[in-house]
């Protein structure tokens, strides 16, 4: 998911994987011992079908995959990544996004379930959504002001994250990925056409900035 431009303005208050922390740097710890993979873009099989459970934890590759996925997010400037992004057929994602009240939520989880809403977590908030494979495009979109997540983390300890405002469509955003669906599947096609057509216009651009922003890090 792209970034949350709100993010730069905030207070710097932090939950990393739903606990809160006194303080966490701008990239998480290890990000900068990974490698940053390439991002999948629409019209990619994988991107198109759900992803398989992860089911096996606490396994240096499953760290080495956390830890790129980090940093290819932080190259891009995304607030969400998801597996299959990077081309990984598993049901596991990364974020770092700011809620409406200006935390931020640093994590992973994996094999997450979208908890059914009720009651007032139904209300919708119509927003601009954008996506790092649909690079340089975004569309308005309704989602729910509020999402809880059921999942376990790398190690297989269950994990239960609560989100609002932007963070909240954020989880939704990266739990569609799993299940093989892009924000451009709930657009109408006439808005999809929009969207697919800006990021002809745009997709050069950004990933001529996400390379030299590999490149700043020595990446």
């Amino acid at each position: 998911m792209s970034e949350n431009r709100a993010r730069a303005s905030v207070d710097q208050r932090v939950r990393v994987q739903g606990e809160p922390v006194d303080s966490y740097p701008e990239l998480s710890p290890g990000a900068l011992d990974g490698q940053v993979r390439r991002i999948t873009v629409v019209g990619e099989e994988i991107l198109h079908k759900p992803c398989a459970d992860v089911v096996e934890f606490g396994t240096a590759e499953l760290s080495a995959l956390i830890d790129d996925m980090f940093l290819t997010m932080n190259v891009a400037d995304g607030a969400g990544l998801a597996a299959n992004q990077v081309d990984v057929n598993l049901r596991l994602f990364v974020y770092d996004c700011y809620d409406e009240d200006g935390v931020r939520h640093v994590g992973h989880i994996c094999n997450p379930v979208v908890e059914e809403p009720s009651g007032d977590d139904r209300r919708l908030i119509e927003q601009a959504e954008g996506c790092l494979s649909v690079p340089g495009a975004g569309h308005e979109l309704a989602r729910g002001a509020r999402t809880v997540v059921h999942g376990v983390d790398k190690n297989g300890d269950p994990l239960v994250i609560e989100g609002t405002g932007y963070f909240a469509r954020c989880l939704q955003h990266e739990t569609d990925h799993l299940n093989g669906i892009l924000y451009l599947d709930r657009l109408s096609s006439r808005q999809r056409r929009t969207v697919l057509k800006e990021m002809e216009d745009q997709r050069e651009r950004v990933f001529a900035q996400r390379e030299a922003k590999a490149a700043a890090l020595g990446k």
